[in-house]
């Protein structure tokens, strides 16, 4: 089966969640062994694995002629493009762009990650789409998160091949029911022309026929996974806290979605019990100020660490590190980190609002909003080894089961299903 993926980032160059979800489903895909995978990806830095799928940099598609030479291309873009698909794709381009801001190669430029003009580069993206749409061979078009939903759009028009939209969040989820309605009807829009619609979990998936109004038939629940750790990551090693202060530790973004004042305000309550602890909020984000000054107020700065965003071997390490991992998020379609937490031995605590609750048993859920319930959790770990030691080892149990080639096998049988090939 042939697959024309839109994604928006990919590992090592992680701005968020969704790289690693991209990167475990095209590896899932990849295992079941009959899968050819075409990802788009907007500005690739050429040291992707590529493995499980075939790269197609967008920033290096053409979408005005420019009469080049093929060294001309090699020596410009050849880390990233075969010069032979750049002339491929040249000769499949179906409008005059050139009132765009393209450049010498006659494509256009992507700033990487999530610029303050990110509308205009999703549109620009779609456009682009256009021109891949109309190159490649594929069987069916699955489209990542809301960002690449237009492209997704454009690539069914052209080819009249089925769109399956994969719903890593919504915009109900980013903003606690602030919706910016130029996002919500981008979201809404994707999910009207998709065949299928992948949620990362069974309450997103309430979300999307709720406040989306979407036939139930073609919504599926597809839970997230994690990957074995790797030799490197396995080896670093995890410090004995023993008579010493255990380490408390939020990771992820600092935003109004993950409810960083209630980890806060929980550990000022876990603080005038003991003071054998310290908290560490890892990570950046638009409130990260307001949780220093917060920690400030309560009197608890010198037990707080605020070491900013953390990437690859960091993220094990300060997992490794820690005695208890907590994610206290208002409304999180699944949470990934979790799951990578207990891979590490780190007993987890996780807010029922989680999509990720819906598959893990071996830790502790509160809801979000419960501060003295998730104080009194938080304690209970540090203070009882035998608690501490239940968690660690039965977590890991449980995630090792959680896998991507299991999701690979799923969403293979979903575009199966789509395309009619079997019910």
């Amino acid at each position: 089966m042939k697959v024309l993926m839109f994604g928006w980032e990919y590992p090592p160059h992680v701005f968020g969640g969704l790289a690693t979800a991209n990167y475990g489903i095209s590896q899932g895909l990849h295992a079941q062994g009959d899968m050819d995978i075409t990802l788009c990806l907007p500005k690739p830095f050429g040291d992707e694995e590529r493995n499980a799928c075939n790269i197609v940099a967008m920033n290096a598609v053409p979408i005005a002629w420019r009469d080049v030479s093929y060294d001309y291309v090699r020596d410009r873009v050849g880390n990233i493009m075969d010069p032979d698909l750049y002339f491929r794709l040249r000769d499949h381009i179906y409008a005059d762009f050139n009132y765009m801001h393209v450049n010498d190669l006659g494509a256009m430029e992507f700033a990487g990650g999530y610029p303050g003009n990110l509308h205009e580069e999703i549109n620009n993206y779609s456009i682009i789409a256009g021109v891949v749409a109309r190159s490649f061979d594929f069987d069916i078009i699955h489209a990542h998160d809301w960002l690449t939903y237009p492209a997704g759009i454009h690539a069914k028009q052209v080819s009249g091949k089925p769109l399956c939209i994969h719903v890593h969040a919504t915009d109900f989820d980013r903003s606690r029911g602030k919706v910016n309605p130029t996002v919500y009807s981008i979201e809404k829009n994707g999910m009207d022309w998709a065949d299928c619609i992948m949620c990362v979990s069974e309450l997103t998936r309430q979300t999307v026929i709720h406040q989306y109004h979407q036939d139930p038939r073609k919504c599926f629940t597809v839970h997230n996974a994690v990957y074995p750790l790797p030799d490197e990551y396995q080896a670093i090693p995890r410090p004995d806290h023993t008579g010493k202060d255990k380490v408390v530790t939020f990771l992820g973004r600092i935003t109004m979605q993950k409810g960083p004042e209630y980890f806060v305000e929980a550990a000022n309550m876990v603080i005038r019990r003991t003071r054998n602890v310290r908290f560490c909020m890892a990570g950046s984000g638009d409130m990260m100020d307001a949780m220093i000054r917060l920690a400030a107020e309560r009197g608890i700065a010198d037990r707080f660490h605020f070491p900013g965003f953390m990437r690859g071997k960091q993220v094990y390490e300060c997992l490794k590190d820690s005695d208890v991992y907590v994610m206290p998020s208002v409304s999180e379609p699944f949470g990934i980190s979790p799951l990578e937490a207990m891979q590490c031995g780190t007993p987890s605590i996780i807010s029922k609002q989680s999509g990720c609750a819906e598959i893990l048993h071996n830790c502790i859920k509160v809801d979000y909003w419960d501060i003295h319930a998730l104080a009194d959790a938080i304690y209970s770990i540090c203070a009882n080894d035998s608690l501490f030691q239940y968690l660690k080892e039965e977590g890991k149990k449980e995630v090792d089961q959680i896998t991507w080639e299991k999701v690979g096998a799923w969403i293979a049988t979903l575009y199966k299903r789509t395309l009619g090939w079997e019910q």
